[in-house]
């Protein structure tokens, strides 16, 4: 079931995801990523690429186009369609086709490693929901006259 929804952003462009529960693991959008390593913001464009690289692939015996998920993700226009989607790992392979030195970023940039600032803020995020610390507050609300907010995983009060 796919019931959570993420929009992440590499270079002001949208990558779309969605939570797999059963799976316990994200499904990213083909199309989005194929037009971040493309440098191709034209949707028709990524998507016959992307049809041209499926050929290609099946033709060379990569499982990566097997390993390929359709769902439906909210499009531009607002509406649900099918949508090639790819795990993590599949990501990484697919990212691998395309050697180049936006494809070099983009990897790093959605591998980031627990080193960068990014990494900490996902260890803490994880930490946060994994606890039972949401449960307990409302974020915003005025407790005794002390406004509680969250940063950083930590309770931090402000006067």
């Amino acid at each position: 079931m796919m019931n959570k929804i993420s929009i992440r952003f590499f270079d002001d462009r949208e990558v779309r995801a969605a939570w797999d529960d059963e799976h316990s693991k994200w499904w990213f959008s083909v199309l989005d990523i194929v037009g971040i390593l493309r440098g191709e913001e034209d949707y028709t464009k990524n998507r016959n690429y992307w049809k041209y690289l499926k050929s290609k692939l099946k033709k060379e015996n990569s499982q990566l186009v097997s390993r390929t998920n359709q769902l439906k993700l909210t499009a531009a226009d607002g509406k649900k369609y099918l949508t090639d989607t790819l795990d993590y790992g599949g990501i990484i392979e697919l990212a691998k086709n395309f050697p180049s030195k936006q494809a070099n970023r983009f990897i790093e940039w959605f591998t980031y490693s627990d080193e960068t600032i990014d990494g900490k803020s996902k260890s803490k995020a994880y930490a946060l929901f994994d606890s039972s610390l949401l449960d307990m507050i409302e974020v915003g609300t005025v407790v005794n006259g002390i406004i509680n907010s969250i940063e950083l995983g930590r309770y931090k009060s402000i006067v």
